[in-house]
């Protein structure tokens, strides 16, 4: 009898993606579009629910009712300060509803209110799908990745998500310890006293230190903050540019009936600037924008030293939980082993020169 696959899923902030182990070998599947990695969006219409690249293409004709960043808010209070910042920013409403965030959306043309479980449920629906178009067969069984700091709650709505989208949740796995099970496979580590594994995705930050000892992986500590990755990088560019926009042609977009709309065409340029800007260069690729706003043509160009000013506080935050990991454990820094760096937020320059820093020029192996 051929054993049942089990999936891996990896629900992020702003990707997720699936794969499976077999054959002695990590597969990541690919979507529809060709990508290992699926927006972590959901669009509700008046005919369908859409999930991951679909949403983003037609985001700024249906912006309130396209749901993105919702895993900042499962397992959460409604009147916790982090959940009502991110609800402010949200283009999409978030209601109260015994003290947990629902959210209220226009689909087939009523007004339905759902749980951030059942948003998260949609996209782990569409990581079963690509899993089961490239294995041919039917998928239940999944383990699932969260934050290293989630606590309980969140850990429970992850695995309730994943129960309504038909999911068996064999376990959930910090997101650390699985880059370290797969950057130890992958690089055919057996023994290794100290790694620390430090992933800074698009809402949340982790840190791990484990150990491989003779193939078996143990977690000495992790440490992270679930609300701190690249969508707060996002904003504050955002915010540094509608306050540009008001100085340059006295418009506050805020007060704009179109704001959100506005506001996601701005989101994407900044994060394509954000992502586009190379190591050694000190000034960004230029923001250019076709019809902001009033038959505006938004142009603007951002310094590495502004981007790193108006992010500085983000920045001073990065070394607090690396410290706490080290601290925990007592071991000195100079003890650590190897460092790996995951998540896409890893790749921005000056978060790489702080961790160097801190570590006297250790080198960082990056994902």
């Amino acid at each position: 009898m051929t054993k049942k696959l089990a999936i891996g899923i990896d629900l992020g902030t702003t990707y997720s993606c699936v794969g499976v182990f077999r054959n002695d070998n990590i597969e990541i599947f690919h979507n529809n579009e060709g990508f290992r990695i699926t927006p972590s969006c959901v669009s509700l219409d008046d005919e369908e629910v859409l999930v991951g690249n679909s949403t983003v293409y037609q985001s700024g004709m249906n912006i309130e009712n396209t749901i993105f960043n919702i895993k900042r808010i499962i397992g959460r209070d409604f009147d916790e300060e982090n959940v009502q910042n991110d609800i402010k920013r949200f283009p999409f409403k978030v209601i109260n509803k015994n003290n947990r965030p629902y959210v209220q959306v226009k689909y087939k043309r009523n007004i339905e209110e759902y749980t951030p479980e059942e948003i998260s449920s949609n996209i782990l629906s569409e990581m079963k799908g690509i899993a089961e178009d490239y294995l041919g067969e039917k998928v239940t069984d999944a383990v699932i990745s969260v934050p290293a700091y989630f606590n309980d709650t969140q850990r429970k709505a992850t695995i309730d998500a994943g129960k309504i989208a038909g999911l068996n949740v064999l376990q959930i796995i910090n997101e650390p310890t699985a880059a370290a099970l797969a950057y130890g496979f992958n690089n055919k580590i057996k023994s290794i006293e100290n790694i620390l594994v430090i992933d800074l995705g698009g809402g949340t930050y982790d840190i791990s230190l484990l150990s491989i000892i003779n193939g078996k992986y143990e977690v000495k500590a992790i440490s992270g903050d679930t609300h701190f990755g690249g969508e707060d990088f996002n904003e504050r560019l955002i915010d540094y540019f509608i306050d540009e926009i008001n100085s340059k042609y006295g418009k506050d977009i805020r007060s704009d009936s179109n704001y959100y709309k506005i506001k996601n065409r701005l989101k994407s340029a900044c994060e394509r600037c954000k992502i586009q800007l190379p190591p050694k260069k000190c000034k960004m690729d230029p923001i250019e924008i076709f019809n902001l706003f009033n038959g505006i043509n938004f142009k603007s160009n951002l310094t590495r030293a502004r981007f790193e000013e108006l992010n500085k506080d983000l920045f001073n935050e990065l070394l607090k939980p690396i410290k706490d990991v080290i601290n925990f454990t007592k071991i000195n820094k100079s003890d650590i082993n190897e460092i790996a760096l995951i998540g896409g937020s890893t790749h921005i320059q000056k978060v790489q020169d702080i961790i160097s820093s801190y570590f006297d020029g250790k080198e960082l192996k990056k994902k």
